[in-house]
Formats: structure tokens, sequence, C-alpha cells
């Protein structure tokens, strides 16, 4: 211990000698580190550690129901409760509904993002209450609407009750009706939505009536909303509770065949779970910590070239103390403890960069998205990444010069440097092998970059088949002011009719889902009459609730039939719209109107066809939709778009929407009012952090790329001012010397280039499924990257070649 401290000290005093090497060493190092821990973060706190305030959160599993065609859905409540009662090796079972609930009074409310919970929610978590208590057991029974209690996030406790201990027992509105708060959740608990914070939960079996639906949603199998979590019994595999969720769901698909026929369930970590915007960004933070991997490696080269170029200046220092009888291995001790030092100073700064990036996520996630985004702490796990990057960096960037530094005849050596102390032919081979590596890295980098960049662009120039531009729209909650389905009608009729006599506004309608969100939508489990589904055929298809005029806003083109009107309500026979997919593959060479189909117990008439447009992703295929009147269907819980297109400014319009309908009721809380285009794009918000931050990355690497062939060339110069200077005094032009060095440079690069984009295209593949409508072997790409690497190598050589031409010979030829 005795010695380390004597090679720290040492080391620190050489690093003080030495500051500019120091700083841009340690600067280089903090951008690696700095980069990779912050996308570590993120991916800490949305995929390895999705429950934070939970205990054990690895023994809990997600349960996923699965269609007849293998796509996941949420749960019924009933379907719940089978799988809790009849299920042998979980310790608990508890569903979760987030929901944005109308905390306040009459004449104000204020919009917050809880949880429904079956009343064991955070007894599965096994999280404890900061203040009072948690649902008791009389209060984790099924009855329905019997329990208005609720418990409260620690944020909302600190905010809005100014950490009041009093605050337990008194009563808040939610969505109009009194509840009682019994405790509080402890502070480093957000909920069980992995990245996001929520602020209140209270009993699923309230759903009723925080939803204005009575207690039918809870009793009905087909109504397939929860998400549900489970708590492994302890010794318990997680192949064998599968296989027990899986034989239930099989038995239930039996015995429940008028529902769940071909329906089957799965077991899933978190991390792989669907319902959440991990599942969004799974793909996309790992790419990038992929790319952030790329990125120290080229940091760890070019840190190894500034410390080669030092141990070559002190060569004379080191040789003289091998010499004198210091142990090969305390001299690369030295040198190691050297780089360690280093390496800590970069990690330092770059937990400073990590700490100011971490909250830039919530910047990323699109405007749309629901519950904010957590700041991903800088906690213990954080940090033993950081101190493991920094070994790995010290390691990486030390080793080469330490090794390098002491092997050889020290004789040699002593006579080698000289009064010059010019570096041997070995180490500028080494010092050139590192920098082609950082080359190579950058390429792939850069590659990758271009590849997601190019995709992104693509994935945008995709037409969604409607017209997003100059259109308003907003999101309101109905069922938080507690309206029942004719108050809704009402309601809505009113703010139409208001916002048709707003300056500018050519068009209003509304539905219950806006197209390119990034929830799913809703479904209906179909039957269509003359058609017989194939096997493991899903007839659950997806759907919107439109009010009349919704076509023709949408820009969306009528092919047949006609568009509903103010007569499709509940008095009258249903009706249906279909588009052209739906047609075709359900009625092929039949005319589709008239054309009947089942859905939501009774039989609808096909009375209009309308074309086919995206409806979850830009990406996706073209798939069977449907449309049915929003005054024939529609319950409050199911939520409420409007959409107004305007020939002025989409703003005034925003504006507008927001006004009247809190003039309306205030009580009705409006939210997510913005440009339909702003608010679509958050079906690209995945590609999009990708390309972004991909892009950033990629610059970085080959920022970093060029400096270190700036600095190989830079000291190759200094080193040879003495031969640069005979070449001139014999006669060499200017001309002649900048080319010798411009073409040393693209010596050093272009085997990087071809390394590079080697090992691109065998990487390609791996992310080939993430890219839209782009190759992973793009000519464009490629060529794109070697014209920007062959740039940047002439830029980094620029200077290098300059100086070196303005070599004096009669100085150099005194150079020592």
């Amino acid at each position: 211990m005795e010695t380390f401290l004597q090679d720290v000290r040492y080391g620190l005093r050489m690093l003080v000698k030495n500051p500019g090497f120091a700083a841009v060493a340690i600067l280089t190092i903090a951008v690696g580190i700095g980069s990779s821990t912050t996308i570590f973060s993120w991916i800490r706190t949305v995929l390895l550690n999705p429950l934070p305030g939970a205990s054990q959160p690895e023994r809990v599993v997600a349960l996923e129901m699965l269609t007849p065609s293998g796509e996941w859905t949420p749960t019924s409540y009933l379907d719940f409760r089978d799988f809790r009662d009849n299920t042998k090796l979980f310790d608990s079972m508890t569903v979760t509904q987030p929901m944005d609930l109308a905390v306040g009074d009459e004449k104000q409310v204020q919009r917050v993002w809880g949880e429904a919970v079956s009343g064991n929610y955070f007894e599965v978590l096994r999280v404890k209450p900061a203040l009072g208590r948690f649902f008791s057991t009389a209060e984790q029974g099924d009855e329905q609407n019997a329990h208005a209690v609720t418990v409260i996030g620690y944020a909302m406790w600190k905010n809005r009750y100014h950490s009041d201990p009093a605050v337990v027992g008194t009563t808040v509105r939610i969505n109009r009706y009194p509840y009682t708060i019994i405790g509080v959740a402890p502070e480093d608990f957000h909920g069980s939505m992995p990245g996001l914070s929520l602020e209140m939960w209270a009993p699923a079996t309230m759903f009723g009536q925080l939803s204005s639906t009575g207690d039918w949603m809870l009793r009905d199998r087909k109504t397939r909303m929860f998400r549900v979590l489970a708590r492994l019994a302890p010794g318990v595999g997680f192949e064998q509770a599968r296989a027990e969720v899986q034989a239930l769901a099989l038995h239930n698909a039996q015995a429940d065949a008028d529902t769940n026929q071909g329906m089957s369930a799965t077991l899933l970590p978190l991390w792989k779970s669907h319902y959440g915007i991990q599942d969004s960004l799974l793909a996309p933070l790992s790419i990038l910590m992929g790319a952030c991997g790329v990125v120290l490696l080229i940091v760890c080269a070019n840190v190894a070239n500034l410390l080669l170029a030092r141990a070559v200046g002190r060569q004379k220092e080191l040789s003289v103390r091998l010499a004198l009888g210091a142990p090969r291995s305390r001299v690369a001790r030295q040198l190691l403890t050297e780089s360690l030092l280093i390496a800590v100073g970069g990690a330092l700064a770059g937990l400073v960069m990590a700490e100011w990036l971490g909250g830039s996520l919530q910047w990323l996630v699109p405007a749309s998205a629901t519950p904010s985004m957590l700041r991903p702490p800088i906690d213990f796990g954080v940090l033993l990444f950081t101190v493991g990057l920094a070994f790995a960096v010290a390691g990486l960037a030390g080793v080469a010069p330490a090794m390098h530094s002491v092997r050889g005849d020290v004789n040699e050596k002593l006579k080698e440097g000289g009064r010059s102390g010019t570096s041997s032919t070995r180490s500028q081979r080494l010092r050139g092998l590192l920098v082609t590596s950082e080359v190579a890295l950058a390429v792939v980098a850069i590659i990758g970059a271009g590849l997601f960049v190019k995709s992104f662009q693509m994935a945008r120039s995709i037409q969604p088949g409607f017209d997003p531009h100059h259109v308003a729209m907003a999101q309101m909650n109905l069922s938080a002011a507690g309206y029942d389905a004719g108050q809704a009608d009402s309601f809505c009729r009113r703010v139409r009719e208001v916002m048709e006599r707003q300056p500018g506004v050519t068009a209003v309608s509304y539905g219950d889902y806006v197209p390119l969100s990034i929830g799913a939508g809703s479904w209906e489990d179909l039957q269509i009459q003359g058609y017989v589904p194939g096997p493991n055929e899903n007839m659950k298809i997806f759907r919107n609730l439109v009010a009349p005029g919704y076509f023709d806003l949408m820009k969306i083109p009528l092919l047949e039939g006609r568009d509903f009107n103010q007569q499709d309500d509940r008095e009258h026979p249903p009706v249906m719209i279909v588009t052209r997919e739906f047609a075709r593959h359900f009625m092929p060479n039949q005319e589709p109107i008239g054309q009947k189909v089942q859905g939501w117990g009774k039989w609808f008439t096909v009375v209009g066809v309308v074309d086919d447009s995206k409806i979850l992703r830009l990406t996706e295929n073209t798939a069977p939709y449907f449309y049915a009147p929003i005054r024939q269907i529609y319950r409050p819980e199911m939520g409420l778009k409007f959409f107004v297109r305007t020939s002025g400014p989409v703003n005034d319009a925003v504006t507008a929407l927001r006004r009247e309908g809190n003039a309306i009721d205030p009580a009705v809380p409006v939210f997510s009012a913005m440009a339909l285009e702003e608010y679509i794009g958050a079906s690209l918000f995945a590609q999009r952090i990708a390309a972004s931050l991909l892009g950033t990355l990629g610059s970085v690497a080959l920022l970093l790329a060029a400096i270190g062939l700036y600095g190989v060339m830079a000291y190759s110069v200094a080193q040879r001012t003495n031969e640069i200077g005979i070449r001139v005094a014999l006669g060499a032009q200017p001309l002649q010397v900048m080319r010798m060095i411009v073409r040393e440079c693209l010596t050093l690069a272009l085997p990087g280039l071809v390394l590079g984009s080697l090992l691109a295209v065998a990487l390609a593949r791996v992310v080939s499924a993430s890219l839209v409508e782009v190759s992973p072997r793009d000519p464009a790409i490629y060529a794109t990257a070697a014209a920007f690497t062959i740039l940047v190598t002439l830029c980094a050589a620029a200077n290098p070649a300059r100086r070196a031409a303005k070599v004096d010979p009669m100085v150099a030829l005194r150079y020592e």
C-alpha cells in the first residue's frame, strides 16, 4: 500500500508538471465515460431497474395474454382473478392500470397520473409507506366501489401538501369524488411503469367510479385493459412459473371459449414486457450502448497514443531508472498508476457530464407521452459502472505504453534517444496502429449513424394516408368529470359548435383515438357474416370511434358509400365504415356496402369504405381496420380527442381548443393540446432517439479519430524536423514536403477506412431489423462515410503538412 501511495503522489506531481497533457487526456476520457454513463443510467432506469423502491424487483415478472395470432394484449380483471386464485408458484399477483386523474374541486382541477391497482399491489412490490399505511385486508377484496381511499406519491405530498404529516386522513376529490388519503409512498418509489413517474394509487375495484362506467367492466372478460405483475414464490424458477401460466391459460381458453378461445398467456421479465415505454426504448438504447462502447474504444486508443508520446519524451528518464536497477515491473506499475489517475479524473468529469445530461432523455421523448419521465439517478449502480469503466480505460489505454516503455535493451534505449529523445521505429509503428484502429472504429460509428439517420428520414417520408398539416388537437378526459354517455355527447356537441365559429376553422370533428399515437389503440372481437376465420386467425380488429366529418377533416378519401351523420346514434341501427384492406380481406368478390359485421354484441351494417391509412406505426403493413360512429358506442372512459382543421395558424386553434373546453366545463381536464403533426411524431420517437444520438456519437468518434491523426502527424513532424530540413536543403519543394506528410496520414487512415467498412457490414446485420427501408449495405452511406473520413484525414494532416513545408533548413540542421 505504501509503494502504491508513493506511485500516486509521484504520478500526481508528473501530471501537475504537464497540465496541458493531463487536461487533454482527462477531457478525452470524460467524453467517452460521460456518454457511456449517461446511456447506462437511462438503461438502468428503464430496463435494469424498472421498479425503483421495490424490494427484490428481479422476482417480479409481467404476465401477458396472447391473442390467437401471438400478439400480446392486456388482461381482463376476471382473467387476472383466475390466474391469482389458481396458480401455485407465485407468492402474490396484482393488476395495474395507469390513469390520468382530475384532482381538485369543480372550479379547478389538476391532471395527475396514477394507477388503479389491486389492493395487494404494494405487498407484491414489497414497498413500505413513508407515512400512514397502504391498503388494508378489507380494502384488498374484490367488492367494487366500496373503498374510496388513495395513496399519494412522495413528490405530490411534498409539492401539493408541503410535506404535512397531517395529510393522512384528509379528503381529496378525484374525478369529482371524495377519497381519503391513507398513506404516502416512499421517496424512491414512482409506480410500476418503467422509467415513468406516477403520483397516486387507488384500488382497481374503484375503477367503475373513477371511469364513470359502473361495475360492469370488471365483470366483463372481454374488457382487457390491465397489466398483471406477479412475484415468484421462493425457490420457483421462471420457466416453471411460465409453464404453469401457459397451462392455466389453455384451460381457461376452453372453459371460457366464448371470450378466450385461442388465447394463451406467457411470463416476461419487466424489461421485455410490452406495457410501457421500455418496449419502444429497448432497441434504441441497446444500440446506443454499443455505439458508446465504440466511442470508448476510440478514447482508449487516443489516450494510449498520448501516453505513448509522453513515454517517448520520458524515455531517457525511464531508461536511467532501469539502468540504476529499478525492476521493470516497478516502472510499469508507476506508468499504469499514472494512467489510472488520468482515468479517475476523466471518470469524475464524466460523472459531472452524465449528471448534466441525465435529464435529457425526457426532452427526447415526445410531448404526447403521458406520465413524465424519471430523471435517471446517479446511484450506487451507476457509480459502480463508472468505476469499472475507469479501470477498463486505465488498462486498455495504459498497458501498451507501459509495456512498450519497459521492454527492450536499456543500453539501446539510452543510445536511441540521444539528446533529442526521438522515438523508435517500434513506437512509431504502435502509434500508427492505434490511430488506424481509431479510424476503423470511427468509420463503424459514422456508418451506423448514417444508416439510422437515413432510416429516420425514410420513415418520416412515408405518407400516413391522412393529412396532419394545419390540424390542431386536444385530449379531454370526460370520465374525470363524472360524465355519462349522454352528458359526454352534449359536451362534445357544444365544443364542436363553439369551435366551428372560431376564425379560420374549416372543419371540426372528434374521436376516441389519434392515429400514430404511442398507445396501441382499441380493438373489437368481430364476427363477419359469411366469413370463416382461418386456424388461429386473430379476429380482434383495431378500430376508431369517430364523429361525422372526421374523414373529410383528416382528408381520408371515402371510396364507397357514405360518411357518418348525426342520425347515427344509439336510437338508430348500428353502422360502420371499413377500410379498403378490411373489405379486400373479409369481403372478397363482394360489394361491401350492406354487409353485416358483429361487434359489441350487435350486428352492424357497412355503409362506407375509406382508403387505408397508417394507424399504429408509420412502418406498419396495411391491415384491416374499421370505424364506428362515436355516438352509438362511446363511453366516457374511452377518452376523447378533438380535431380542428384551420386555414390560420395552428397555435391559435390549439389555444382556442384549450380555452373553450375549459370554459364549457372547468372540471374536464384538457391536455396534450398541440398541432397534430407534432403529436404524431411520437410514432417515430424511438427512431428519432437512435438517429439523433447516434449522429452525435458518430460525429464525436470521427472528431476523436481526427485528433488522434493530428496528434500523430504533428508529433511525427516535430520528431522529423532534422530529416525534413535535410530534404529541403537538398532541393525538396514545400509542395513535395506537404504531399509526403499527407500521404503518410492517408497511409494510416485508409487501412482503418477499409477495416471499419468491413466491420460495419458485419455489424449492420445485427441492427437491420431496426432500419426502415434502408439496406444495411447501402452504398451511398458507405461512400459518404468514406468521403467524410478522407476529408477529416486531410484536415487533420493540413496543419502538420503546412508546418513541415515551412521548416527552415538552417534551423533544422541545428535542431536537437
